[in-house]
């Protein structure tokens, strides 16, 4: 009688527990999804949250806790905040230095650069020189030259700082350059360096008079107040507001960079800059640097950059993140394609496009445009492989030609329209670039450059196997369905 009892007590004590639970947690999914619903986003954005968060019982809740909302912490967003009109302020007078430089803009561009000017302010100029580098030795050895040439300042901002073969020159250039005075600053993304961080060059650099700052750090503590997946992934070096570069690379030796990942060494460029726009690029570090350290930089350099007339590239710069007007790269992206009337290239290593973005693509091929994109046939990334094979079939059907690199991972990203103008910079074609990491876009209205990085493209498409509509429709039914979960949560990669 009173064990009976007891086993009575014991489960209706388990049922008002179980009962207590599934009221906290209705009550907690029903909180989050009316915030995903008050949220706003693309509508595929907040179908695929919404579609984690009941799929998964307090997983998918505690999933956009941690990537559903941009945080950058409380003080980092307030200084970015409170830099955005000092900055834009800053650039109107900086293009007005340059008056003879402010240039007329080609008619493919015009759009671009109207809406880049709009959200930016950053200004369309002429007069420069523009270095395409497309081997890692050659860019390597460059940046070397340049550091040991400077006399007063060397900056530079990467993603991915991995230590080996010609990068360990780099360090040891800029602990020269730092012993005699010149103000060395690195700035490093703490996710993508974090091999570098725990090695004992950090020490050795710092030591030497090199400032080194790791950007946007990561941490368990940190979950609460900052999302933990937002990445500094741009690429800069400025050297004595002289010369700047930019581009696909990352400060690696690809001899020496993820040798066991099983994709061959990655192919990058980079654009080495001289003229008006190394002022406009010197900007996007010391921006980046304040919003990090709260150290203002903005005024502390006359800026009085050699002209280049004889090339007199035209370029525009493009910078983007989670910033005020920060999504303008994803417009320009989109008003790029549509731009296009006879020939659209794109090469990049990730390739998860949004429902536009895929839409720009065949909308472009349907109307008779000549539309290529040049992938890699492997890349690091397991998830955003499946996620991107999920796009290739209404790609292929809408006549868009498909090409995969065979020789090594292409990392390229560069966006040719027409023989007129290019977007070349760090941005993927994936929703993360668009939309959440601070990237850097150069665009580079001159048809010579255009040339130009039309021929290594099409290099790429000779060391790369064109896709079959056919065939591709030929694969494994197990590959479809691992794709197809893939594309539904595309939108949260």
């Amino acid at each position: 009688m009173i064990n009976g009892l007891e086993h009575d007590i014991q489960l209706l004590f388990s049922q008002f527990l179980g009962g207590l639970l599934l009221l906290f947690h209705t009550v907690i999914v029903a909180g989050v999804s009316l915030r995903v619903v008050m949220k706003r986003r693309p509508i595929g954005v907040s179908l695929a949250w919404l579609a984690l968060i009941y799929a998964i019982p307090f997983a998918g809740v505690g999933f956009y806790v941690l990537f559903g909302e941009i945080r950058l912490g409380r003080r980092r967003a307030e200084r970015a905040q409170a830099m955005y009109r000092p900055y834009a302020i800053w650039i109107r007078q900086l293009a007005r230095l340059f008056p003879q430089h402010c240039c007329e803009v080609g008619s493919k561009a015009q759009p671009l650069h109207d809406l880049i000017q709009s959200r930016l302010s950053m200004p369309m100029l002429s007069g420069n020189r523009m270095t395409l580098l497309s081997k890692p030795e050659s860019i390597l050895c460059e940046i070397v030259r340049d550091i040991r040439q400077s006399s007063q300042s060397c900056y530079l901002e990467f993603y991915i700082w991995h230590l080996g073969g010609d990068v360990d020159e780099v360090c040891e250039a800029l602990m020269e350059v730092a012993a005699r005075g010149v103000d060395c600053r690195l700035l490093l993304d703490s996710m993508g360096s974090k091999a570098f961080f725990r090695s004992p060059w950090p020490k050795k650099l710092r030591k030497a008079g090199v400032k080194l700052v790791e950007a946007l750090p990561v941490g368990a503590w940190r979950i609460p107040f900052q999302r933990q997946d937002l990445r500094m992934h741009r690429k800069l070096v400025v050297i004595d507001d002289r010369v700047s570069y930019t581009g696909s690379m990352n400060m690696v030796d690809p001899r020496f960079f993820k040798q066991n990942a099983g994709v061959g060494q990655w192919v990058d460029i980079m654009i080495r800059v001289q003229g008006p726009m190394v002022p406009l690029m010197w900007s996007i570090f010391v921006w980046d640097w304040e919003m990090e350290t709260g150290e203002r930089l903005l005024d502390s350099l006359q800026h009085e950059p050699e002209a280049w007339p004889q090339s007199n590239y035209r370029a525009q710069l493009i910078p983007s993140g989670p910033f005020v007007g920060g999504d303008c790269i994803q417009q320009s992206l989109l008003l790029a394609i549509y731009q296009a009337r006879h020939h659209l290239v794109l090469t990049t290593p990730y390739f998860v496009p949004d429902d536009p973005l895929a839409a720009a693509l065949s909308s472009a091929a349907a109307r008779g445009v000549k539309v290529q994109l040049v992938l890699p046939a492997r890349n690091d990334s397991l998830m955003a492989n499946h996620a991107c094979n999920a796009f290739m079939e209404e790609l292929l059907e809408a006549g868009v030609e498909v090409y995969r690199y065979d020789a090594g991972l292409l990392h390229t990203k560069s966006v040719l329209v027409d023989d007129d103008f290019a977007l070349v910079g760090t941005v993927n074609l994936d929703r993360r670039s668009l939309w959440l990491n601070f990237e850097v876009t150069l665009l580079i209205d001159n048809p010579v450059f255009v040339a130009e990085m039309t021929r290594l493209v099409q290099g790429y498409m000779i060391e790369a196997t064109p896709m079959s509509l056919a065939k591709w429709r030929a694969r494994p039914w197990y590959k479809k369905v691992m794709e197809n979960i893939f594309y539904l949560f595309s939108p949260l990669l």
